[in-house]
């Protein structure tokens, strides 16, 4: 199966872009928190900030998921560029209010941002097929 790039992949590589931003905003709240609740390097978390705590885990738990995330997209996106596009901009949404959720110092609200695993299963879903479509078997 010959694999055709086409003019709408760019969705995609903008929708890349974008995570450097949501990237970059999560990164400066937990420089921001590290001043402000007094936690130094090379600690990760505190022992007596839950505020800041929550600060990180928004940040980590994105980098956790981030290269599934970006694999999934770009894969996705090489059949269909504007439905992984979709996801993807769901993804950033969704990681956006599980940040402000968890910025709440309550760690439930992190669920905020649960309906990005709708993107995601998209993502996946969207894999599959092509997985198929390259063996011939759909």
């Amino acid at each position: 199966m010959e694999i055709i790039i086409q003019s709408s992949y760019a969705f995609i590589i903008l929708i890349v872009c974008c995570t450097w931003f949501l990237l970059n905003w999560l990164e400066s709240r937990v420089l921001q928190g590290r001043s402000r609740h007094h936690v130094p390097y090379p600690n990760m978390y505190s022992d007596h900030s839950l505020m800041f705590n929550c600060i990180q885990r928004a940040h980590q738990n994105t980098l956790e998921v981030y290269p599934m995330f970006l694999v999934l997209l770009i894969f996705g996106g090489l059949q269909y560029p504007k439905l992984s596009a979709v996801c993807g901009v769901i993804w950033i949404v969704s990681r956006v209010f599980y940040a402000l959720g968890y910025y709440t110092g309550d760690p439930e609200k992190r669920k905020w941002g649960t309906f990005g695993y709708i993107g995601m299963l998209i993502l996946l879903i969207i894999n599959v097929k092509f997985a198929l479509n390259l063996l011939g078997l759909i």
